[in-house]
């Protein structure tokens, strides 16, 4: 059996992104390893679910452990730096903020980890970060360089199939889902994701849904039911949710996108 370590940037971002990869490759008896890099302190809030006086990131590192015991997680670690909040926010310029953190002493924290596990695979994000946010991009940054430092064998970003993405949103719209503006205009964006023929992995995670759904709404300061993850339809979930899709860099696709990280 192999350990994989899913490195993400904020609570929620592992259950949205590879919580279906996640949960498959631990009922397979694969050990796998979340490292998150901040506790979120600057997420949107959904009003009502945090206690007055709750520290929120102490709050969401709670919700991130219950998502991540729910996806079957042996370990879940945070590397200690704050939230940087959305591009060009005045959050992005706190030194304690992953955004400014030094990138080799970051990325020689991860390598520590990758090395103690042994990881056999890690996953980050592609190098736009899926939609531009400046913790992504770092995630992206340190993750390839911790891996190199590490020697970690194989190394997965995880991305957005851009082009089914879209085909989702307007589905969902043409069913009446309520979709914000702020969503949608991010999909629309050319630096969300990447087309469907730069993707070389597609990961079927169907027999896993419930799970990554439940995963999803642990997080519930972040997600509330009636979100758009959250209010699809069953066959609306399934067809958004039902794939996770990553790149191998330097092994570009030659036919179908393959179905395995570890084969």
């Amino acid at each position: 059996m192999a350990t994989l370590v899913c490195f993400h940037a904020h609570p929620d971002d592992e259950a949205i992104a590879t919580g279906g990869t996640m949960a498959k490759a631990a009922a397979a008896g694969h050990r796998v390893v979340l490292v998150v890099a901040t506790r979120g302190e600057e997420g949107e809030q959904v009003p009502g679910v945090v206690p007055d006086g709750e520290e929120l990131g102490a709050w969401r590192e709670r919700e991130t452990r219950d998502s991540a015991a729910l996806l079957g997680c042996h370990r879940v670690i945070f590397l200690g730096y704050r939230d940087s909040g959305m591009a060009g926010a005045p959050t992005n310029d706190d030194p304690e903020s992953f955004w400014q953190a030094d990138e080799f002493e970051a990325a020689r924290r991860l390598a520590g980890i990758l090395a103690t596990e042994g990881a056999d695979v890690l996953t980050v994000y592609d190098s736009h970060g899926v939609y531009g946010h400046p913790d992504h991009v770092a995630v992206h940054r340190v993750g390839m360089r911790a891996a190199e430092l590490a020697g970690t064998p194989r190394v997965f970003w995880a991305t957005m199939n851009r082009d089914q993405v879209r085909e989702m949103v307007a589905a969902a719209e043409r069913a009446g889902t309520p979709i914000d503006a702020d969503r949608t205009e991010r999909v629309d964006a050319e630096e969300f994701g990447l087309p469907d023929a730069e993707i070389t992995h597609a990961i079927d995670v169907h027999d896993v849904l419930e799970r990554k759904r439940a995963a999803m709404a642990a997080h519930a300061s972040q997600i509330p039911p009636d979100s758009f993850f959250l209010a699809l339809g069953d066959e609306e979930f399934a067809a958004g949710f039902g794939t996770e899709w990553f790149v191998r860099p330097g092994h570009p696709r030659n036919g179908p996108q393959a179905p395995d990280l570890f084969a």
